[in-house]
């Protein structure tokens, strides 16, 4: 994308950009989405009713060229959505020439990684398929993507129960209970994401929630020693380790009996960690910049301006039954 602020001033720029399609949408009281260069509409209008309305607006600016789709059925993001008789049905969208891969079983990486993936595969599914007839075919490709990665099938099979069982729907896993899979599907629409729970924290007000600025309590009771896994002897090294500290440290003389330990494992290096180098940190660039002009350099900053060929434009249309 360019500059950091590419991202921000294309949708500063769109903001104003659709202003009259948004008026238009809420006028007939009809649904209207954007996110970044994709959007989504419906309407009860005649094709050729809304294709002059797409043609006005691809002319309102040169810089902006889009394309629409209109259909009974659209792929919007990561999603497919269909009109059925005025009811909107949504599942995942795959693209035709993805591959089934993940992260393979036999990585070296920690064994919790692993297990989160289904997990996780499972959640998204649950909450963008909203029939339970599109989940159970979701399921049945997360679990051949497994399989494809070595996941062993009882690992699959643990962690699909895992999943449905802290989620209290384990009807939808054994007899694909249409209700109780709503339940599930609503459930898992509305659960804030890890990004959400952030944000909520970062935007408190700081004078109502003085809770915010507070230093989390180092918890003494508790050690977290760390280590670098390796999956030929993870196993092993946890065991032998506690036997260590039970023996050597937790007996009634040790100081450190009362103390808890909790072993973290350190991920290997990646190969993007060693061909790709991040810029220096803002202090040591400050400090840099400092140094420049105590030796009397002048630094003159030319501004660009950025151009919008790139956005494209999506369009969905529902004819729902008046």
């Amino acid at each position: 994308m360019g500059s950091a602020f590419t991202q921000v001033l294309a949708n500063i720029y769109m903001l104003e950009w659709e202003q009259d399609l948004i008026a238009y949408q809420a006028s007939k009281n009809e649904i209207y989405g954007r996110y970044i260069d994709d959007i989504f509409m419906t309407t009860n209008e005649s094709i050729d009713e809304m294709k002059n309305i797409l043609d006005r607006a691809n002319d309102k600016d040169v810089k902006i060229k889009i394309n629409y789709q209109i259909g009974k059925s659209v792929d919007f993001l990561d999603i497919t959505i269909h009109n059925e008789d005025g009811r909107l049905r949504t599942c995942l969208y795959h693209k035709p020439s993805a591959e089934p891969y993940i992260l393979p079983y036999s990585s070296d990486h920690p064994r919790h990684i692993s297990r989160n993936i289904p997990y996780a595969a499972l959640l998204r599914a649950a909450r963008i398929c909203s029939d339970v007839n599109d989940f159970h075919t979701e399921c049945i490709r997360i679990d051949m993507s497994l399989l494809l990665n070595e996941y062993p099938p009882s690992f699959i099979r643990k962690q699909f129960y895992h999943f449905f069982h802290c989620n209290k729907a384990m009807n939808v896993l054994t007899e694909l209970n249409a209700n109780s899979y709503r339940h599930l599907h609503q459930k898992s629409l509305y659960q804030p994401t890890r990004r959400e729970k952030q944000l909520t924290v970062v935007l408190k007000d700081a004078v109502l929630s003085p809770a915010v600025l507070k230093t989390k309590v180092w918890d003494k009771s508790i050690m977290y020693p760390r280590y670098q896994f390796d999956a030929s002897n993870s196993k092993t090294l946890s065991v032998q380790f506690y036997k260590w500290w039970k023996n050597d440290y937790k007996n009634e003389k040790a100081s450190l009996r009362t103390v808890k330990i909790r072993l973290v494992a350190n991920t290997n290096e990646t190969v993007e960690s060693y061909l790709i180098h991040k810029k220096p940190p803002k202090e040591i660039l400050t400090r840099m910049e400092n140094d420049r002009h105590n030796r009397g350099f002048v630094v003159k900053l030319v501004a660009s301006v950025c151009n919008f060929h790139f956005i494209s434009f999506v369009y969905c249309q529902h004819l729902f039954d008046k």
